[in-house]
């Protein structure tokens, strides 16, 4: 992997510090009316559109152009649309598209998905606690109901020590670092991922379509300067096929801006990504090289607002 100068890691890791710095240091839940949840949009969605219910991850160490890149883990939408991360292809490096999958519920399922969630206890306030590890990333549960938003964060969901012999018995353990009651408390939770993220587990069998394929109707690309990767690869570049590039600023101090592709551009930006890789450089009508990290729009997004909340 090519390495990045000092002072730009520096600059990152600061930054980075800095925005986890400013969340919930407990991990705690927040309940929250729908005007002032995290990511509410200025205008509504499409009423079949709307997302209901998201488990997404924020934070954690990692690149910027990553951050803001970073898709949920399951995305619920009022038309029944289950989206998924799909089955992605273990190369280096990997496909420029991610591969996304839904399955289709129905309007009743829904309903019961969101109860299922509010009773894990997104709406709830019990503690959590914050297992002793560092830089991994939140998971962050969002419902809408139509009288309110409800937002529950938990830091390092997952990393919680298995059940097993008592602490002293387990040299470097950290299962003093947590209650019982906040163990319950998570694993709810994390059980609620999976049961999203595989509704057929939760809700009868014919009220679950068979997974499919999810190609996106527009899609966005987090743009960086193209630096070589120094690794004796010579990638061939793509003509980019999207709005012009770099796009609008997204994160200046980072050197992040935003593009974001509809209708026929969007189309002729998949057909081109089925060529290219995270590490293609992409090329401008001026022939400049650009690194384009791209990210489906789901049902529910519009452009590049919809990723400047990371």
């Amino acid at each position: 992997m090519p390495r990045a100068p000092w002072p730009a890691l520096l600059l990152t890791a600061l930054l980075l510090t800095t925005a986890c710095a400013q969340r919930d240091p407990a991990g705690a839940a927040a309940t929250t009316p729908a005007t002032a949840a995290a990511g509410a949009r200025s205008a509504p969605a499409a009423p079949a559109a709307r997302q209901v219910i998201e488990v997404a991850h924020t934070g954690g160490f990692t690149t910027p152009e990553l951050l803001a890149a970073r898709l949920p883990l399951v995305s619920v939408h009022a038309d029944g649309r289950v989206i998924t991360p799909g089955p992605q292809i273990q190369v280096f490096p990997p496909p420029a598209l991610p591969a996304l999958q839904v399955q289709h519920v129905d309007e009743d399922a829904v309903a019961v998905l969101v109860e299922h969630a509010l009773r894990a206890g997104v709406d709830g306030s019990a503690d959590l606690g914050r297992p002793p590890v560092a830089d991994l990333p939140s998971t962050r549960f969002t419902v809408r109901t139509a009288e309110r938003t409800y937002v529950r964060e938990v830091y390092a969901l997952g990393a919680e020590t298995p059940p097993g012999p008592p602490a002293g018995d387990r040299p470097g353990s950290t299962d003093d670092a947590l209650t019982p009651e906040q163990r319950a408390a998570r694993a709810g939770l994390q059980a609620l991922v999976e049961e999203l993220g595989d509704p057929a587990s939760v809700l009868p069998e014919d009220a679950v379509g068979a997974q499919e394929v999810w190609v996106p109707e527009a899609v966005a690309g987090v743009v960086t300067e193209w630096r070589d990767p120094q690794d004796g690869q010579d990638p061939r570049p793509v003509p980019w096929p999207g709005p012009p590039l770099p796009g609008e600023p997204l994160e200046p101090r980072l050197g992040l801006s935003c593009v974001a592709a509809t209708g026929e551009q969007a189309r002729a930006v998949l057909d081109a990504a089925g060529s290219a890789d995270t590490q293609t450089p992409w090329l401008s009508e001026d022939g400049e090289r650009w690194s384009v990290l791209l990210r489906p729009l789901l049902p529910h997004e519009e452009g590049c607002e919809d990723l400047a909340g990371w």
